[in-house]
């Protein structure tokens, strides 16, 4: 039986199925003809793939559209908790909510990207339902920063040869080298400060979170400037992350 190929010597059948999930989220659903064309395929092949994925529960049909469906959700909470950090992170990030008052988040990693897996909104006028499971670039964001600094060397180059340093703000490190001595500093003080790098006006902290020498996820609190100073960030917040990670680490030793 002949394996058709693409790309970085995938099966092409396997990543034009996957190409249809991306475009259902990114569309938040679709028809066939609608994704037949922009994925370029017949859409007998794309009818066949929507067949399967509702079969699976993986999509479903409403009106004349398909949409992702929650079988989506059931693994996503499987992978979730296969993290070694994920449950004391959870308790830890809604300590640290009622700490601070400020958003938090457990961050973890793939891909070279940073991944939202749990948090909570503090007193910001944010839904975080809509971030959790965001994948965003790690080299301006606090926890990515964090996760990046206690990356092999060669790790840390691909991932930067892969997604490049975007600029988000005025803010953002662009430059290879400044980012290596940036992370070369985190590694030092064992935190990462994200000062309007993302998001204009919103400062973040962020520690990792190692499990067996190996960095798993961050810890981060972020909110508007006017009350996560670098003074505050640097002395109450980082003293309680720190006293989280602590209390993590311990949990991870003795389970």
């Amino acid at each position: 039986m002949r394996r058709e190929q693409e790309r970085g010597g995938g099966i092409k059948s396997d990543e034009t199925l996957f190409d249809i999930v991306e475009q259902l989220r990114e569309l938040d659903g679709a028809g066939v003809t609608q994704l037949a064309t922009r994925l370029d395929v017949a859409k007998s092949t794309v009818h066949g793939h929507l067949t399967t994925l509702r079969d699976r529960g993986f999509v479903v049909k409403r009106g004349g559209e398909y949409h992702l469906g929650l079988t989506f959700f059931e693994y996503g909470q499987y992978v979730r908790g296969q993290l070694d950090v994920f449950e004391s992170g959870m308790f830890a990030v809604d300590r640290l909510e009622r700490e601070t008052d400020e958003m938090v988040w457990l961050i973890a990693h793939q891909g070279g990207k940073a991944i939202y897996v749990y948090g909570r909104g503090g007193k910001n006028d944010i839904n975080v339902n809509t971030i959790l499971g965001e994948s965003v670039h790690m080299h301006y964001n606090s926890g990515g920063k964090a996760i990046l600094a206690h990356l092999p060397e060669d790790e840390v180059d691909r991932i930067v040869d892969r997604h490049g340093l975007p600029a988000r703000t005025e803010n953002t490190i662009t430059d290879r080298d400044r980012l290596a001595k940036e992370l070369e500093t985190i590694r030092e003080q064992g935190y990462a400060l994200n000062l309007s790098e993302d998001l204009s006006g919103v400062h973040a902290i962020g520690v990792p979170l190692t499990v067996d020498g190996d960095v798993q996820a961050a810890l981060s609190v972020a909110g508007p400037a006017h009350r996560m100073s670098k003074e505050r960030c640097e002395g109450e917040i980082l003293e309680r992350l720190r006293a989280a990670a602590d209390e993590i680490d311990l949990t991870i030793a003795y389970r």
